[in-house]
């Protein structure tokens, strides 16, 4: 697909059919990169969007233990001041 690159105020820049938007996920916000010659736009990416999946592919690998045992461990404080 080519586009024309047009005017816009003191800027310049390129109108993107709704349909290749909608492919794209692109809606009010993108990141934009230069990779080498090429321009990147991608949707922005809400943070831990993706960190469900994530776990969940870390339980399906067993991936999923605590790295440090001994905080399971209950303290003294714990057991004599902790409320519930």
């Amino acid at each position: 697909m080519k586009a024309n690159i047009v005017r816009i105020g003191n800027s310049k820049g390129i109108r993107l059919p709704k349909p290749v938007l909608k492919q794209c996920g692109l809606e009010e916000s993108v990141d934009i990169e230069i990779e080498g010659n090429r321009l990147v736009i991608r949707p922005v990416r809400r943070p831990r969007s993706e960190w469900g999946k994530a776990f969940m592919k870390m339980a399906q690998h067993k991936d999923d233990t605590l790295l440090d045992r001994d905080t399971l461990q209950a303290t003294t404080w714990d057991k004599a001041e902790w409320r519930r």
